[in-house]
């Protein structure tokens, strides 16, 4: 967890007094939401491939077609 910002946001212009601000300057790395976007999405896509090859899944249950296209997204 990061200090907290002691003002309202202000789309990335950095203020001068507060504290997150200054850890900024100074070179701290900014927070990435995108990275735990990734984890889920890869956590979801995972269990997708798991259900559809699973015993008893689709793939397994001839459910999808001639050439199984499952995944080409």
């Amino acid at each position: 967890m990061t200090t907290k910002h002691s003002h309202k946001p202000n789309f990335g212009r950095k203020v001068d007094g507060c504290p997150r601000c200054g850890e900024l300057k100074a070179g701290a790395e900014p927070v990435s939401w995108n990275v735990r976007r990734e984890v889920r999405l890869d956590e979801q896509r995972r269990r997708a491939i798991d259900a559809h090859f699973a015993a008893n899944g689709p793939h397994v249950c001839g459910e999808c077609g001639p050439v199984c296209t499952f995944g080409d997204w």
